[in-house]
């Protein structure tokens, strides 16, 4: 995944409830780690669910894919770096997850969003939303 300066890098170590008994992490648990991220990518562009709920808008998930290439173990040391992929019409969030203690990759994914007033879904992402994503 290329480097932009908007990407953000949550950092943390596989705790031992998120592992299966081989001691791998057991692959629903990498949303988990991608839920972290996405959440501090959000706020860094002031898009905390209190931002969202001012606004007068939700996000809702429509879509995910996350291709794992290498496990997370026990105590295994690792970044999910995010970046905003698509804006416009949705909000796409692309993610790697990096393996740091056996330096390896341990998987690309990303996730797409849209906004929601009330219960309607908009065709487009709101320029209130695009304006703080573009900072």
């Amino acid at each position: 995944m290329k480097c932009s300066e908007d990407d953000i890098v949550y950092q943390a170590e596989v705790p031992f409830h998120d592992c299966d008994p081989l001691g791998i992490v057991w692959h629903g648990h990498y949303y988990k780690y991608l839920e972290h991220a996405r959440t501090v990518l959000l706020r860094n562009h002031r898009l905390d669910v209190a931002d969202f709920q001012e606004l007068g808008f939700r996000l809702f998930m429509i879509e995910t894919r996350c291709r794992h290439t290498h496990p997370l173990r026990y105590g295994d040391q690792f970044d999910v770096r995010a970046r905003f992929q698509e804006t416009e019409t949705r909000i796409r969030i692309a993610y790697e997850v990096r393996n740091r203690t056996r330096a390896r990759r341990a998987a690309r994914a990303w996730t797409t969003l849209v906004t929601l007033r009330d219960d309607d879904m908009l065709w487009e992402t709101p320029l209130e939303i695009q304006a703080r994503i573009r900072g």
